[in-house]
C-alpha cells in the first residue's frame, strides 16, 4: 500500500479535521470517523456532531473531544476553529447530516479557507452545486464527496482496464443497486434512517434514486468515463403513503453511442444491498458485486471467464495503492471508505508541504462529480414526470 508516510514526516503532525453530524445513534458518521482515520495518519480534533446543541455536547464527550472543541453547532466550530492558527485548527470539515443539511456549512467552510469532505448527495439543487463549485474554485480548498464505492480496489481495476482498452469501444453498461429495507412503511415506526430518507424537505426530490441511485451514476462514471446524452426513466412508489420513489428503472443513452440500462430499489425483498455493475465492450466485458467485492471478472467472446482476486500481484498502481492486505484477507466497505479518505488527506498532506498530489493521491470524487450526481437526479424526476420519452442530459 502507498501512503503519506513520507510527507507526515515532513509535516511532523497528524492530518486534523472536524465532524459535522454524525453523533449518537448515526450509522454513517461512525463509518467516516474511522474510515478517516484508517491510515493512521488522521485525527478527529473537533466536532458539531448533532444539529441538536444538547445532543451534540453529549455525543462529542462519547468521543472524548476536548471541551474546548465540543461544539454546539457547526457555526460555534467554525468561529471558533477559524480563530485557532495553522497547525492548530483543523484541515477539513467532514459533513455528514442529512441532505438537507450539506450546503450551508459546506459553503460556509469553503469561503473561510477550510478543505471539505462531504457525504453524497452533495447538495439538493444544480444551483446550489453550481454556487460550491465556484466557491471551490475562488478559494482553492481541497473539496471531495465520498461516493464511497469509488474506493473498492476492484472498482479500480476495471477502471484501469476500461482506460487501457482491455474492452475495447464500450457500448452497454448495465448497473444495479437492489435494497429491501424499505419493503414496509418503517419511516411510521421510529426508524430514524428511513425518516429523513424519505421525507422532501430532508431528502430532497428523490427518494431511491437520490439514495442510491446517485452511487450507480457515480460508479458508471468512474468506471467507464462515458457522458450521459440522454436518459428515459420511471419512478414509482410502490409503498402507500411514502411521498417519495423507492424504486427506479432509467436508460441511458451515451455520447459515444452506448446504451445503458440502471435500476435501483429499495422495496427489492430479500435484497440487503446488491450493487452490481457490467460493463461489455467490443473485445470483452467485466463484472464488479459490491457484496462480493474482492473478485472481479473479466469476460472474453471465445474464452473461459476469468477471476481476478484482490491482494495479487496482477494488478495496476491504483488497486494496489488501495490493498491493504494480503490476498484471501477480505477487504470491504470500511476500507473502502477509508481510501477515498486516504486519497484526500493525501491531498491536503501534499498541499500543506508544498508540492503537488499526484496522480494516485487526487483519485477520490470531487466537487464536480457531486455536481453531476445532483444533475443526474434532477434529470430522472424531469423525465420520469414528463410525457417526453427521451429527456437531454445537457
Amino acid at each position: 500500500m502507498v501512503s503519506g508516510k513520507d510527507e507526515t514526516k515532513t509535516l511532523q503532525r497528524k492530518i486534523k479535521f472536524g465532524q459535522i453530524g454524525g453523533g449518537r445513534d448515526s450509522f454513517i458518521g461512525a463509518v467516516h470517523r474511522r474510515a478517516a482515520i484508517s491510515d493512521g495518519f488522521t485525527e478527529l480534533v473537533a466536532g458539531a456532531l448533532s444539529s441538536q446543541p444538547e445532543k451534540a455536547k453529549l455525543s462529542g464527550q462519547d468521543l472524548l473531544l476536548p471541551p474546548e472543541r465540543n461544539y454546539a453547532s457547526w457555526q460555534e466550530m467554525l468561529e471558533g476553529e477559524s480563530k485557532l492558527p495553522d497547525g492548530e485548527r483543523i484541515d477539513f470539515v467532514s459533513i455528514v447530516t442529512p441532505n438537507h443539511a450539506h450546503f450551508e456549512p459546506a459553503m460556509a467552510f469553503v469561503e473561510a479557507g477550510f478543505n471539505v469532505v462531504i457525504d453524497k448527495p452533495m447538495v439538493h439543487t444544480s444551483e446550489q452545486a453550481q454556487k460550491l463549485i465556484e466557491a471551490v474554485e475562488a478559494h482553492d480548498v481541497v473539496f471531495g464527496v465520498t461516493h464511497n464505492y469509488t474506493g473498492y480496489p476492484m472498482v479500480k481495476e476495471a477502471r484501469d482496464w476500461v482506460r487501457a482498452g482491455k474492452l475495447g469501444e464500450i457500448h452497454r453498461v448495465v448497473v444495479e443497486y437492489p435494497q429491501g429495507w424499505l419493503l414496509d412503511k418503517i419511516e411510521d415506526q421510529g426508524a430514524k434512517q428511513a425518516e429523513w430518507r424519505t421525507d422532501p424537505a430532508r431528502s430532497g426530490i428523490a427518494g431511491a434514486v437520490g439514495d442510491i441511485g446517485s452511487h450507480c451514476e457515480n460508479l458508471v462514471s468512474y468506471i467507464t468515463g462515458l457522458e450521459i446524452e440522454a436518459l428515459c426513466a420511471d419512478l414509482t412508489t410502490f409503498v402507500p403513503g411514502r411521498r417519495l420513489d423507492d424504486d427506479a428503472s432509467v436508460l441511458l443513452r451515451f455520447k459515444n453511442g452506448a446504451r445503458g440500462v440502471l435500476w435501483v430499489s429499495q422495496v427489492a425483498a430479500g435484497e440487503e444491498n446488491g450493487l452490481n455493475i457490467r460493463v461489455y465492450g467490443t473485445k470483452a466485458g467485466l463484472e464488479w458485486h459490491q457484496e462480493h467485492p474482492n473478485w472481479l471478472y473479466f469476460k472474453l467472446p471465445d474464452g473461459p471467464m476469468q477471476v481476478y482476486k484482490r491482494g495479487n500481484g496482477y494488478f495496476g498502481e491504483a488497486a494496489t495503492r488501495a490493498t491493504h492486505l494480503p490476498f484471501g484477507h477480505p477487504e470491504a466497505f470500511f476500507e473502502a471508505f477509508g481510501n477515498v479518505y486516504m486519497n484526500i488527506t493525501d491531498t491536503i498532506r501534499a498541499r500543506l508541504v508544498g508540492r503537488q498530489p499526484t496522480e494516485l493521491e487526487l483519485d477520490f470524487p470531487t466537487v464536480y462529480d457531486g455536481a453531476r450526481g445532483v444533475k443526474f437526479i434532477e434529470k430522472v424526476v424531469e423525465s420520469s414526470q414528463s410525457a417526453q420519452k427521451w429527456t437531454p442530459f445537457d
